[in-house]
């Protein structure tokens, strides 16, 4: 197909647009591949569609060599089957809710585990049917509260979401590794720089959980791994390895001291320091007790204490999956006022136990550790409080910030961060749904059996913006063959009628050949503004029909190594079908 310029819907801009952040976002508006309509919803032009597509059917050819069946669900949904799971209300702020014309509740679909086991329930009722894998490429709604980074985080999105329905344990865990070799599949064919890392459920339910980030340094998820032995992990899903516990007999008695003004961890230690108690104090001393509180969904807010080591901070992301599907907040002045016994600053696992709040600690803080941390009192503090001789937590919560340099879980090896953009989620969820919709069949002994149901993500207009993000410079987008909206951009950079003439049988003999061209025939725009819409499109081969045509050569131009070869005229068909794999995609 040849695509002219002089007749595509095309607009492209040199300046950033105000409000993009990110390297993808500017470009893909400046190129013309997207606008925006409202924060976090965006058009696709005619470029950035074929592209998305393009995308869209890696993604689908991938599913389908797994057996996977596409089918297509409503993204307008009832509210009934989000309420007997509870992600009606687990979802908060996130879900879009309206009401239709008789007042019932409906909401537009974030993600559609309830409609598929409600589908399969409908449809099949014996072990013979068994195993199925149905999936669907579809547009999701979720309000994010701060849409940013154009379409890397957006309001409206374009997923594929894909469930498995086994028999068994054995087979749940085989549609799952399917979907795992897919997804790497997937990722290699768009030449994505990604890791595979351990995640959380959160809101989904179940047990094992991986994420596929796309490494990038404006990423939002912060992963660990270890070089040693390549564990690799989302920062949520990270496990701290606790140490042994120590000896109690023989410590030192716990003892309350006057520390003046010392309502921080700093001010506490050079207490400390100056106090001759016979020893160096450091941060990791010190235990600094965090009060939230925190609701389950339909539920009263309740007190909860956290207590982590006082050089380390408490880390919303990991507190937040731990406490999931509970939310959580930080104590205001008027909680404070509310229960006096919590004395800011010198907050104690005394007071808070006493008074029924529930406290969770870190998992270093062991049985036989000794800490120096708040005595309930205004300027004062206890030094060697020993956990399981003078207080006993009510459990451990993984909520502290991980760091380079720590431990890696194996015990192999420490763990270094990077940041990455997740481009795709999978989940074994167990019986989660199919429970909360008694989804059973006929087993081979005549006895029910509840299906064991899988899920599987792909943020497919999200790659399309990964791809712009791990793939540009300073001159605009280079796409990958597998995902360009043309093999070749083939520009007239000449006004002689020979020139142009040549470019149009070129293109011609391209698309005879079965390659997609983008062709710039506009006349009235110069060569050095054509030149710069071609680097800022991204097409990997450019054709430069110009002033060399008349001695019968052309120019080939690479956009990702930016080197440019003159060549004969009657060879450049011979050699982009070469560089182009002989038009095949």
């Amino acid at each position: 197909m040849i695509t002219r310029l002089s007749h595509l819907f095309l607009r492209t801009l040199r300046d950033d647009p105000a409000d993009a952040e990110v390297p993808s976002h500017k470009l893909l508006v400046r190129a013309g591949y997207v606008r925006r309509v409202a924060p976090g919803v965006y058009s696709w032009l005619p470029l950035g569609l074929t592209v998305l597509r393009r995308v869209e059917q890696v993604v689908r050819e991938e599913m389908n060599a797994i057996g996977a069946q596409e089918i297509s669900l409503p993204a307008l949904l009832p509210r009934e089957p989000y309420e007997v799971t509870g992600r009606w209300t687990e979802y908060g702020d996130g879900l879009f809710r309206l009401k239709d014309r008789k007042g019932a509740d409906m909401l537009l679909g974030p993600t559609h585990e309830e409609l598929f086991a409600l589908t399969v329930k409908g449809e099949y009722s014996s072990y013979k049917d068994l195993p199925v894998t149905l999936y669907q490429i579809q547009t999701k709604y979720r309000d994010e509260e701060r849409p940013r980074a154009g379409i890397l985080r957006g309001r409206e999105f374009v997923m594929k979401d894909s469930y498995s329905f086994d028999l068994d344990e054995a087979g749940a865990k085989a549609s799952y590794h399917a979907h795992r070799e897919a997804y790497q599949r997937i990722f290699d064919r768009l030449g994505i720089s990604y890791v595979v890392v351990a995640a959380t459920s959160g809101a989904m339910g179940g047990s094992a959980s991986e994420e596929f980030l796309a490494e990038s340094e404006i990423g939002e998820d912060t992963f660990v791994r270890s070089p040693e032995s390549g564990y690799a992990a989302n920062v949520e899903a990270v496990v701290t390895p606790a140490p042994p516990s120590r000896p109690i007999d023989g410590l030192p008695a716990a003892v309350v001291h006057e520390t003046g003004s010392t309502p921080t961890i700093a001010t506490l230690v050079d207490w400390a320091n100056g106090a001759d108690l016979g020893r160096t104090v450091t941060a990791a001393d010190t235990l600094k007790n965090v009060l939230v509180k925190t609701r389950v969904p339909g539920g009263e807010w309740e007190l909860l204490a956290i207590g982590v080591p006082g050089d380390r901070e408490v880390d919303a992301k990991r507190l937040e999956a731990s406490l999931a599907p509970a939310e959580f907040e930080l104590l205001g002045d008027a909680d404070f006022a509310a229960n006096p016994f919590l004395v800011r600053g010198y907050i104690g696992p005394k007071a808070l136990l006493a008074n029924g709040v529930r406290y969770l600690v870190d998992p270093r803080v062991v049985p036989g550790t000794a800490w120096i941390t708040g005595a309930d009192e205004q300027g004062k503090h206890v030094v060697d409080l020993v956990v399981g001789r003078d207080f006993t937590p009510d459990g451990t919560i993984e909520a502290a910030e991980v760091r380079d340099g720590d431990l890696a879980p194996d015990g192999r090896g420490t763990l270094v961060s990077a940041r990455g953009i997740e481009i795709g989620h999978i989940f074994q969820l167990g019986t989660k749904y199919t429970d909360a919709f008694a989804v059973d069949v006929l087993g081979e002994n005549g006895k029910p059996v509840r299906l064991i149901q899988g899920s599987y993500g792909v943020g497919v207009s999200r790659l399309v913006a990964v791809i712009a993000e791990q793939m540009h410079d300073d001159k605009g987008l280079r796409w990958p063959a597998s995902v360009s909206p043309a093999d070749v951009h083939v520009v007239i950079a000449n006004k002689d009628e020979g020139a142009r003439a040549g470019a149009e049988s070129l293109a011609a003999d391209l698309d005879a050949r079965g390659l997609d061209v983008l062709l710039d025939d506009r006349p009235k725009v110069s060569p050095g503004v054509k030149f710069k819409d071609s680097e800022l499109i991204g097409v990997p081969l450019t054709l430069v029909v110009g002033r060399g045509w008349a001695d019968g050569t052309v120019e080939i131009k690479n956009r990702f190594d930016g080197s440019t070869r003159e060549i004969a005229a009657d060879d450049a068909v011979s050699e982009i079908l070469t560089a182009t794999g002989r038009g095949s995609r």
